[in-house]
């Protein structure tokens, strides 16, 4: 089995990277508004998340408003929203999972077999959320590109990666990294023979005695 040390490695880098998929999806910054060209007005900028919009001033002051409507919104953001809620549940479901099967914990302690698969399924799961995150942030990031490039959008319209897809990105890598790790844990099978039996020297023949 693997050493507890990269066990315990691999569930501190997972669940780091769950709470990333938190902070993620909860700031507002997931794209803001691109200052290109020379007649732009940086006065103020603009940020969108997955919940609300929000404009910094030049004071810092930032006021921000939640959508009004959800059968309003972007396929892409709702589709990301989705994402991204079903990667925090499931790495929830994980973090809970994989602490039962961590041999620093007394859990299960008395079969160390069914707690390493019980460690191994928590990784799995992580790998399953990092998979969600880095779905729906890649998606959402390429749609920003997409209109950022496209020569129908307006100059001050075009947004850029805000800093939730930073964080997206690198929580999904370390839930990832988590979960393979946790893997690790895979017992190998091993094949049981029965004992051998003991030939007592002493015991009388089973032949007939002749006289």
């Amino acid at each position: 089995m693997a050493n507890a040390g990269l066990q315990i490695l691999g569930y501190f880098i997972a669940c780091l990277g769950w709470v990333g998929f938190i902070v993620a999806t909860a700031i507002p910054q997931w794209k803001m508004s691109s200052f290109t060209g020379g007649a732009i007005i940086t006065a103020q900028a603009t940020y969108e998340g997955l919940w609300m919009s929000c404009v910094m001033q030049s004071t810092g002051q930032m006021q921000c408003k939640t959508y009004d409507s959800l059968l309003q919104l972007d396929r892409t953001l709702q589709a990301t929203r989705a994402l991204m809620v079903c990667g925090i549940l499931a790495g929830f479901f994980a973090v809970c999972i994989a602490a039962v099967g961590m041999k620093c914990l007394t859990c299960l302690q008395d079969d160390e077999v069914k707690k390493a698969k019980v460690a191994v399924v928590g990784g799995i799961i992580f790998i399953i959320a990092g998979l969600c995150v880095l779905i729906a942030t890649a998606w959402y990031g390429h749609r920003i590109a997409q209109d950022f490039y496209s020569i129908i959008t307006p100059t001050n319209a075009k947004y850029e990666f805000g800093p939730s897809l930073f964080i997206g990105w690198a929580a999904a890598a370390l839930a990832i990294i988590g979960g393979a790790l946790l893997c690790c844990s895979c017992p190998k099978k091993e094949v049981s023979y029965p004992p051998p039996r003991s030939y007592n020297k002493n015991a009388p023949s089973a032949g007939k005695d002749y006289v």
